[in-house]
């Protein structure tokens, strides 16, 4: 297959916020062209596309997965789940464990769990050691290999093909999440996913000074005797214009999805769904901290998607040297500074014929990056226009 590369470049302002804090309750920050910046981690703004997908219904929950570590729990589920005969909760649990097992993964009880039991609390279930990423369809297999080892009495798992079974169950038929960001078990490497997408730590395009809000809350109930608060505190916080940017391997998201979940569809349909999907969710999506706090609810008011054949190219040195703020804000000059820069890039490097530019913008702030590429009046229609391309490029011979 053809190697295509999707970037996904995004200017957002946000307002005073703390999208991400760091250890001490500040919003985290990185020294960038010898000034700080403002920034969003990576794995910060990748949980929010994957809380996007199913708040937005962006993907079936069929095409989804679950991070946790509360794996024996959910196999458990699905055990009793498969009709009014099912076992007990304690022989479905003794069944995922094993079957969890038999795939690879490591578990224990925890031990303040274990402890709360010793003080009368109920008996505690297994969990995995560390986080789990598998799909809904791997758990549904990894549920139906369990019960067909509890109609076998004569010693199911210590059979070689059973547990190889069972690895295979877990690394086939990967839900578009796992797909996209990839999975990384230590002890079991070989059902390890390459990520498809990589996201950039989100920062900002000018200097910035954290500042702090002092605050107080009332006691509802004091009296006129009763003075002062009832509690005091601070929150850190900033605001930015921020650069994201994102590059998605789309030849591995699809080496990754194989042939997809669903048997009924063309072979780059569960492609180019999930590739709609993801530029729909990076660019929508917003981290959630402190968000009652400060209700920073923007969208981007500038996104360039660039499909190459050759390799990803960010633009963030466009900001190396930060924006000082001269025309009153900052996204005029972000968006000046961006249509200089790529076409010069790619210009330089003869990366410029061979891609294909959609730009979506909000605004006269944005009104010169309109000449990169072709004008979407919606992000629907962006999204649906990156699909279309996706999906000829892979119909295209290798």
């Amino acid at each position: 297959m053809n190697r295509i590369f999707l970037d996904v470049h995004a200017l957002q302002t946000v307002p005073p916020s703390n999208l991400n804090r760091d250890d001490t309750g500040a919003p985290k920050t990185a020294i960038y062209g010898g000034v700080p910046r403002a920034r969003v981690s990576s794995q910060a703004w990748k949980r929010a596309i994957r809380t996007y997908f199913a708040d937005e219904h962006l993907l079936d929950p069929g095409e989804l997965g679950v991070r946790t570590k509360k794996i024996v729990e959910l196999l458990a589920d699905r055990i009793q789940a498969a009709g009014p005969d099912g076992p007990a909760r304690e022989t479905a649990l003794q069944l995922a464990d094993e079957t969890v097992k038999a795939a690879g993964l490591k578990t224990e009880i925890p031990k303040r769990k274990a402890d709360q039991a010793k003080d009368g609390g109920p008996a505690p279930a297994p969990e995995a050691k560390y986080l789990v990423f598998l799909s809904s369809r791997q758990l549904d297999g990894l549920a139906r290999l369990a019960r067909d080892s509890a109609a076998d009495t004569t010693g199911f798992w210590k059979e070689k093909k059973n547990k190889d079974l069972a690895r295979q169950i877990a690394d086939s038929r990967h839900s578009v999440d796992i797909a996209l960001f990839g999975r990384m078990v230590a002890d079991v490497a070989d059902i390890n996913v390459d990520a498809a997408v990589q996201v950039a730590h989100a920062i900002g395009v000018h200097r910035v000074e954290n500042e702090s809000d002092y605050f107080t809350a009332v006691d509802d109930e004091n009296t006129d005797a009763e003075t002062g608060a009832g509690m005091i505190g601070t929150v850190e916080f900033n605001s930015a214009t921020l650069y994201r940017y994102a590059a998605l391997g789309v030849h591995q998201l699809a080496a990754n999805l194989g042939q997809g979940l669903r048997d009924d569809e063309p072979r780059t349909q569960p492609v180019r769904r999930a590739v709609e999907a993801f530029v729909h969710g990076f660019v929508a999506s917003l981290p959630t901290g402190k968000i009652n706090t400060f209700g920073h609810h923007t969208l981007p008011d500038a996104v360039i998607v660039k499909l190459r054949t050759t390799r990803p190219v960010s633009f963030v040195a466009a900001f190396e040297d930060p924006i000082r703020g001269d025309q009153g804000g900052h996204v005029r000059e972000a968006c000046d500074r961006l249509a200089a820069y790529a076409p010069d890039i790619e210009t330089t490097y003869g990366d410029q014929a061979s891609t294909l530019t959609w730009v979506l913008r909000v605004g006269p702030n944005t009104q010169k990056i309109a000449d990169l590429g072709t004008e979407s009046e919606s992000l629907r229609d962006l999204v649906t226009a990156v699909g279309q391309a996706v999906a000829e490029h892979l119909d295209q011979p290798a």
